[in-house]
């Protein structure tokens, strides 16, 4: 019988010489030496050895795969063993693999299972996600830990999970360990920036939010069994008291998965049914770039003369989640030179960023931004940074630290920039010191960008074109949309990018403050002078190809 090795030369798939050379350098399979030489691609590779043995080379993700197949192999025999089980035909498995060399591969599962086995190939990276997708995050180590430890009763296992050592045993477990980095492990595979782990009466689910959307993973149902044991390590892991279920708490937690560093921002509250969780991802280095956030040439073009100015107050307005702490890091990152103090006050501290002295407020201390604001004023800064103004004290000493020569960065929870000027002057600041301290007010929201793995053209259609305040649009201009693909998890979406709105404080707009105008007409007057509004942003990037009509009218909607 051919060898595997020969069977390539015979095909020409490698020549004799480069055989003979991954002999000398193989260590486990050939397969394996071969693509680390560069001689040959796993898809290659496989395509021979099936054709050879009048197998498939298969697709798994436009293979249809039978629920009852999977059913009859355990998850930790699909991870062990490296397959994907696609049919199943009377007493014939028929399962998809990445390693003919596997020696005695069909005897073991045959003998396991109890089953006739047909063999197919698929390479290792289709048959790892499909195992992920049709079984679940982390269902092997699911399927391990309960084999060891069958779970009591539902009364029993309640009151067995008070015991502190108990929890903390728990917690510690390598199984265990090993079951909450999958779960991180695959939410960072996915760009997820959110993991939501949460209790209901009769299941555990887990969502993943990426690109701002919650997604539901699949996972195995027995992981409700774990929950406890879940939300014990994630509470080791970020300091928090593993016995206390009935106040919320906070920690946070540094790791290192993969090959690169994150710090985890963990929040934990009690709920119905026992407690949810939530982590946020966040990596330890990130690079901030103002011509990275999305910005029309023309609004880099105003941003960067108001931060050429070395005083003034910027705001950055918008709801939470919509990417306002980034564009205040690249602002820093911009600024961040030897000759510059910058101090900031955050809550929480989201990126460290080397040359910047960075606080963070602690309420429970009564460390608030007023009081961290004085004392920063003692600090000699150039640039100072203020998380958000929630109240009249922080705002007063915001524009009195501007007004004295200190350039301030801070955010408001306002819907567009006009809004900016009426929340200051709802919270009592003066309309005078509106006009003397603030620079602009800087709108922004976070719309997906078009995959472009999977960009289509399409021609808009009547009730799309009536949407779009632009004479240039017209029935049949082409814009652009995902199809939905692998890469992009059938969203058609990969990424996100930011829209503004740049309201600045010229003469005709402080007379308005001055008296007092509503929102709504400073805004029409900020558009007859040239503001391009969220939504009027939306549209150009819309009819750009970078994102898709229903996105800018999803993050906009609140515009007339």
């Amino acid at each position: 019988m051919q060898t595997i090795g020969h069977i390539l030369v015979s095909k020409g798939a490698i020549s004799e010489d480069q055989l003979k050379e991954a002999l000398k350098q193989k260590t486990g399979f050939l397969k394996h030496a071969l693509i680390k030489m560069g001689l040959i691609t796993e898809e290659k590779f496989l395509r021979v050895i099936a054709e050879q043995y009048g197998a498939s080379f298969l697709n798994l993700k436009e293979t249809p795969i039978d629920s009852a197949a999977v059913k009859v192999v355990p998850a930790k025999f699909a991870w062990h063993y490296q397959i994907m089980p696609l049919r199943l035909v009377g007493r014939t498995l028929v399962v998809a693999t990445a390693d003919p060399e596997a020696a005695n591969l069909l005897e073991d599962l045959e003998t396991n299972l109890g089953y006739l086995v047909e063999e197919h190939f698929a390479t290792t990276a289709d048959i790892r996600e499909a195992i992920r997708r049709h079984y679940g995050v982390a269902a092997d180590t699911v399927e391990r830990i309960l084999d060891r430890e069958k779970p009591a009763a539902e009364g029993e296992q309640e009151s067995r999970l008070e015991k502190v050592e108990d929890l903390e045993k728990m917690s510690e477990d390598a199984s265990v360990i090993r079951l909450v980095n999958q779960i991180l492990h695959q939410a960072i595979t996915d760009r997820a920036t959110d993991v939501h782990v949460e209790l209901y009466r009769d299941e555990v689910m887990l969502r993943y939010r990426i690109d701002g959307i919650l997604y539901s993973a699949d996972i195995p149902e027995s992981i409700k069994y774990l929950h406890a044991a879940i939300v014990s390590r994630v509470k080791v892991m970020s300091g928090l008291d593993i016995i206390e279920k009935r106040l919320p708490q906070d920690g946070r937690a540094k790791v290192r998965i993969g090959d690169k560093d994150y710090d985890l921002r963990v929040s934990t509250i009690p709920t119905l049914y026992g407690e949810s969780v939530v982590i946020r991802i966040l990596p330890l280095t990130m690079l901030f770039n103002i011509s990275d956030l999305g910005m029309s040439p023309q609004d880099v073009a105003i941003v960067e003369k108001l931060l050429a100015k070395p005083y003034g107050l910027i705001f950055v307005t918008g709801p939470t989640g919509c990417g306002k702490s980034t564009t205040l890091y690249s602002w820093l990152t911009k600024l961040n030179t030897r000759e510059r103090k910058i101090v900031t006050i955050e809550d929480p501290v989201e990126y460290e960023l080397r040359g910047v002295a960075q606080a963070q407020v602690n309420p429970r201390i009564d460390m608030t931004f007023a009081r961290l604001l004085r004392s920063m004023l003692r600090h000699d800064p150039n640039v100072m940074m203020i998380g958000e103004v929630r109240d009249f004290e922080t705002a007063e000493i915001a524009i009195q630290a501007a007004l004295t020569g200190h350039l301030v960065f801070s955010t408001l929870h306002t819907n567009d920039a006009a809004s900016g000027i009426t929340r200051l002057l709802d919270i009592g600041v003066e309309p005078f010191l509106v006009i003397s301290s603030v620079s602009a007010f800087i709108a922004q929201r976070l719309v997906r960008v078009i995959c472009p793995h999977c960009k289509a053209p399409f021609k808009a259609t009547p009730e799309q074109t009536a949407m779009i305040p632009s004479s240039s649009v017209q029935v049949g201009t082409m814009f652009w949309k995902g199809k939905g693909c692998s890469a992009c998890r059938n969203t058609g979406y990969l990424g996100r990018t930011g829209l503004f709105e740049i309201l600045t404080m010229n003469e005709n707009i402080s007379e308005m403050v001055a008296k007092k105008i509503s929102a709504a007409i400073m805004k029409n007057a900020a558009i007859e002078q040239g503001m391009h509004t969220l939504r009027q942003d939306g549209w150009e990037k819309a009819q750009a190809g970078i994102t898709t009509i229903e996105e800018v009218l999803r993050v906009t909607q609140t515009e007339d």
